[in-house]
C-alpha cells in the first residue's frame, strides 16, 4: 500500500458528507462553534465566498462580509469540527475563480449578480 493510499484512508474518516456544493460567488451562512467559558454555542457568519482552495480534508473556503463599514474575511476549513453547518443563501454569477477584486470595491459595487440555474441545495 502506498503512502498516499494510507493518508487517503485515514482522511476518509474525517470528511463530512453533508456539505452542500459551494461555488465562488455564493452567499453562504457558516455556523461556527464558539466556546465561551464553559458553554458552547453556534455563531452564524454570513458573507460571499471569494475563494476556495485545497482538496480532501484540507479544503478551505474564504468568506468575506462587510461589518460596520469594514471588510472582514475569514478562512474556514470545511471539514473541521468547528464548522457546524453551511447554508447557501443565494448563488452568484461570476466569471473568475478568485474574487479578490471585491476588496477594492465599496458599497453597491461589491454586489454579485444572482444566478438562478443552480439549486440552493
Amino acid at each position: 500500500m502506498s503512502a498516499a493510499a494510507i493518508i487517503r484512508s485515514i482522511e476518509a474518516q474525517y470528511i463530512k458528507t453533508n456539505l452542500p456544493k459551494i461555488y465562488v460567488g455564493d452567499t453562504v451562512k457558516v455556523g461556527v462553534r464558539i466556546q465561551e467559558g464553559g458553554k458552547e454555542r453556534t455563531q452564524p457568519y454570513e458573507g460571499v465566498v471569494i475563494g476556495m482552495r485545497g482538496c480532501g480534508t484540507g479544503t478551505t473556503v474564504t468568506v468575506r462580509k462587510v461589518f460596520q463599514g469594514i471588510g472582514v474575511e475569514r478562512v474556514f476549513l470545511l471539514h473541521s469540527p468547528k464548522v457546524e453547518s453551511i447554508t447557501i443563501i443565494r448563488r452568484g454569477r461570476v466569471r473568475r475563480a478568485k474574487l479578490y477584486y471585491l476588496r477594492d470595491r465599496v458599497g453597491k459595487a461589491t454586489r454579485v449578480k444572482q444566478r438562478f440555474d443552480r439549486a440552493l441545495v
